[in-house]
């Protein structure tokens, strides 16, 4: 039964200079040689730890269970709870010894924090020298300038800011170094300078080691006691990495101060633009060009900067809640991924999307009964790809063929009816062209869908087909000081099917 009287001390040990301990520290450390006072230390690998043996202070410590754990984790709820049952246990009160200072980059601490109000234990805090304070001291940065202190253990590409001074602890080894080495890379260049500090503070062990990033991990001597210094870049290339710069240079793009052209575009006059960089990226897609895929994703990506700072300017929305929408969407749609439900293959994951989809529907007041099984299918498609999205919703309530062979009929039915149009030279007849032809290729799309054929993709690849042929053409008729009016048709024909043949030997 645990009572109120139970209590727990936490202090900082500081970074390992004796002359930095603070009195109320000492003073509680003294305790323990009083036997006023249990201390347990977190670890005995810590400079301060010989101060306590030349001033004959007992003390117990948590090493074993780094050894009896798999992950540090596991290690610091062990030790949490172990002093938890001691301080229930004990009649004095427990002191518990952390390096630096308690409230830095101490799990342990932020356990007995959650633990301890419920368990009926009073739990105490005192200060001592964090491992900031010397990394402030040593490296001579001053953090109003801007800081961010983070865990090398858990460190992503998108907590760091290049415009900032970043600060990283636990590196514990070299293999911490090469991980975080890896995740600095997607943010800096590969020889960006960045600082190696091991026991700061303390006289004799300090080492203080700036390196280029690539050779992080060749530094030699990392412990619990090393931390990493990126310096705040005042260099373009880094910051060019980072969403906050693109958003930036397309607000001064559209300012009083920016581009005339820029600033006169409206919703409208970039409509245009907006399908012809997508159609680019698809040429690079086709084309399997990495470099120039990477171009034109950016040029993409600027139309959406572009529409949403216009947005931004009369005040509507911003690309942030463009971003913000989207995320919440993702997670949303994927409760296989990011809820409880399962999805074994990629028709499950369909069915739970479509399912979503329905249902915020259903909660914007949208009544699913009233509206068209052809909803949703954009206006402005290009006709092969607006075609085969008709179809496929049409199918999902059986409006469909049964077999491939019946699909071929309809299409020879559908050329019979433009046969007929054609022979018909009137007024009419024009028209009649015109639908008989759309069914003719609404019908080839169909075909498409049943050999599971994207249309787009197959009339593209025959149109990248005919260029090559086109283009060996040309080329040979320039081998030869010929000129197309020197040609005739069927030695182009001839020149086609060698086009047909090379392309086959390639």
């Amino acid at each position: 039964m645990s009572t109120q009287s139970s209590q727990i001390t936490v202090v900082g040990l500081g970074t390992g200079d004796e002359d930095q301990l603070t009195l109320g520290v000492w003073k509680k450390l003294q305790l323990a040689a009083k036997s006023q006072a249990a201390l347990y230390l977190r670890t005995q690998d810590h400079p301060m730890v010989h101060m306590l043996d030349n001033n004959q202070i007992p003390y117990k410590t948590f090493d074993a269970n780094y050894v009896a754990h798999q992950s540090f984790e596991q290690v610091y709820v062990s030790i949490a709870e172990e002093l938890i049952q001691t301080a229930k246990r004990q009649a004095v009160e427990v002191i518990y010894a952390v390096p630096g200072h308690p409230m830095v980059a101490e799990y342990t601490v932020q356990l007995l924090k959650q633990r301890c109000p419920v368990e009926g234990i009073s739990l105490h805090i005192i200060g001592g020298e964090s491992f900031l304070d010397q990394a402030f001291l040593r490296f001579g940065f001053d953090p109003i300038d801007g800081f961010q202190l983070l865990d090398a253990t858990s460190l992503s590409r998108y907590t760091l800011n290049p415009q900032l001074h970043t600060v990283i602890g636990q590196v514990y080894d070299t293999y911490t170094a090469s991980d975080l080495k890896i995740s600095l890379m997607d943010t800096y260049s590969d020889d960006y300078r960045v600082v190696v500090g091991h026991s700061l503070g303390v006289a004799g062990a300090e080492q203080i080691i700036e390196v280029p990033l690539h050779e992080l991990d060749h530094v030699s001597g990392y412990c619990n006691l090393s931390l990493v210094w990126v310096p705040k870049s005042e260099r373009d290339e880094e910051y060019y990495r980072t969403f906050g710069r693109l958003h930036e240079i397309v607000q001064i793009l559209r300012s009083p101060e920016g581009c005339p052209w820029d600033r006169e575009q409206t919703h409208a006059s970039l409509r245009k633009n907006l399908i012809e960089e997508a159609y680019e990226v698809l040429e690079t897609i086709d084309e399997d060009d990495p470099e120039h895929m990477c171009e034109e994703l950016g040029d993409l990506l600027l139309q959406v900067m572009l529409h949403a700072q216009m947005e931004e300017e009369i005040g509507t929305f911003t690309v942030y809640d463009v971003i913000a929408t989207l995320n919440e969407k993702l997670i949303r749609r994927h409760p296989h991924v990011f809820g409880e439900n399962k999805a074994e293959d990629a028709d499950e994951a369909l069915v739970n999307w479509n399912a979503m989809k329905a249902e915020e529907k259903r909660k914007k007041g949208i009544d699913v009964l009233k509206q068209s099984v052809l909803d949703g299918v954009p206006r402005e498609l290009p006709g092969l790809m607006k075609a085969l999205k008709l179809q496929k919703k049409a199918a999902t309530v059986g409006f469909d063929w049964s077999e491939l062979g019946d699909v071929l009929n309809k299409l020879e039915e559908e050329l019979a009816e433009l046969r007929e149009a054609i022979a018909n030279p009137s007024e009419q007849g024009a028209q009649d062209r015109l639908e008989e032809l759309g069914d003719v290729l609404f019908s080839i799309v169909n075909v498409a869908r049943f050999l599971k054929v994207d249309p787009e993709e197959a009339i593209a690849q025959t149109n990248r087909k005919f260029v090559q042929r086109f283009s060996y053409i040309e080329e040979q008729l320039r081998l030869k000081g010929l000129t197309f009016e020197q040609t005739d048709l069927s030695e182009m024909e001839n020149l086609w099917q060698e086009a047909k043949k090379v392309a086959k030997l390639r």
